[in-house]
């Protein structure tokens, strides 16, 4: 069934937040600002000769002065304009009458039309995914280019907040349940627009352990059109791990990748000592879920005043979870040498990673990827630690939706750092959307078809 209504044309392909009830414009503006997106500018041109009046009369009290004088200007305009059209006419008749004849030369496709034609391609090849969290919905939309990339084309991200309250009553409340359905809605629009190729729409532990989950889903299909499918917390961490495949380099043996959600960590024991085959999602040997995150966490021990107390307490909780997982040892080989590291994909990561940074607003393209040292983490977290709930909140890449949460995921990072030591932590802005577009291509063979007719990214 068709998302209710979907409507046709070309969406905006940048990062979108939630900004309440702003006119498209300004929300496409303050969005090109706010996520590093193309920049939008607007010059005088645009607003017409009155707007250039309102502004001399405005800044210099002279716009009678140009008013009386614009007759005489027009007409000298007027003047020159027919001298000039005079003599170039006269030129070309006699370049017409000595010039051989010729056949006509084709006329040139419009360059609109070319534009036209280019964003209908991408149309077409576009591939979407969706994943409704705990804490977030995200939507990403992309076309695939080099093989094992792709290029994002749209994007949506707004936290809605679906476990609030889930681990105290056990269901989805109804202020969430309506925060995330009008994300959703936000979702249908851009997805009907876009019209992608193929598209995966996924929820995780709010919808999987909420008593009205399934309820909610076909709330959702009723009210948005979209068919959400909740996948199970394997799915989940091979999603994972399949979405960060490209931040493993070569040389690696292996790694500890985890995925701090908002009700559920998923954590994966990748090992790639032996071999290396192109979906590294093959080499998990062990994985596991936790049943916490930081929103559930947060609820537990409280978010807003975390004194050294009580975060000691959030590691102590996680650290007791992670002891009930067996991995059989594993890594423990591979770890005790150089060519072992963790990968962090969470919006604890990121945080992390702004803050040590110094960024005066949070951007993607210098924390994806980004290496951090022991030391910078210990760092990080202690300087958290040591900021009450107004100093997080002021921060730019925390912010006030995150400021009582960020502690929360810091114990669980802290949690898997005692049980995996490591010198290196590399930050991953990407998860599970990335994996999902990555099945999804390689399903398809948009890479081989690409590189079998030679087309380069």
């Amino acid at each position: 069934m068709r998302p209710r209504g979907l409507r046709g044309g070309e969406g905006i392909a940048v990062e979108n937040h939630d900004h309440g009830d702003v006119s498209p414009v300004e929300r496409v503006v303050r969005d090109a600002a706010s996520d590093g997106g193309s920049t939008l500018g607007f010059d005088d041109r645009s607003a017409g000769p009155s707007a250039c009046r309102d502004g001399a009369s405005a800044s210099s009290g002279s716009a009678d002065v140009r008013d009386c004088d614009e007759p005489v200007r027009k007409r000298k305009r007027r003047k020159r304009r027919k001298r000039r059209a005079f003599v170039r006419d006269a030129q070309e008749g006699v370049a017409a009458q000595e010039a051989p004849q010729s056949e006509p030369k084709k006329p040139k496709r419009p360059q609109q039309a070319r534009r036209r034609e280019s964003s209908q391609e991408s149309q077409r090849a576009s591939y979407a995914a969706l994943d409704l969290g705990t804490n977030n919905c995200r939507l990403l939309v992309a076309t695939p280019t080099r093989p094992g990339y792709f290029r994002v084309v749209d994007a949506f991200s707004r936290i809605v907040r679906l476990g609030e309250g889930l681990s105290i009553e056990g269901r989805l409340s109804d202020a969430a349940m309506d925060r995330a359905v009008s994300a959703l809605s936000v979702c249908a629009d851009k997805l009907g627009n876009r019209r992608p190729k193929r598209m995966r729409l996924i929820a995780t532990e709010a919808c999987r352990s909420a008593q009205n989950g399934a309820a909610f889903i076909e709330r959702v299909k009723k009210e948005t059109g979209l068919r959400l499918e909740i996948i199970d917390r394997q799915t989940e961490a091979r999603l994972a791990v399949a979405g960060c495949s490209t931040l493993v380099e070569r040389g690696t043996e292996g790694v500890v990748l985890f995925d701090i959600g908002g009700g559920s960590s998923e954590i994966a024991l990748v090992d790639i000592s032996r071999h290396r085959t192109p979906r590294l999602a093959d080499h998990i040997v062990a994985w596991t879920s936790l049943p916490v995150g930081v929103v559930s966490l947060a609820e537990r021990f409280g978010g807003h005043h975390v004194t050294p107390e009580s975060f000691a307490a959030m590691v102590d909780a996680v650290s007791e979870m992670l002891d009930r997982f067996d991995d059989g040892g594993r890594l423990a080989q591979v770890a005790a040498g150089g060519r072992f590291h963790l990968i962090g994909t969470s919006g604890t990561v990121t945080t992390l990673a702004g803050v040590h940074l110094g960024l005066a607003r949070y951007d993607r393209r210098q924390v994806d990827g980004l290496w951090m040292e022991r030391d910078n983490v210990d760092r990080m977290i202690d300087t958290l630690l040591s900021w009450d709930f107004e100093q997080r909140k002021a921060n730019p890449c925390i912010g006030a939706d995150r400021a009582d949460l960020v502690l929360g995921g810091c114990a669980i990072l802290e949690a898997i750092r005692r049980r995996w030591p490591s010198e290196r932590l590399r930050v991953a802005d990407r998860g599970l959307r990335e994996g999902m577009l990555s099945e999804m291509m390689a399903a398809d063979g948009a890479w081989r078809r690409r590189r079998r007719t030679g087309r380069s990214a």
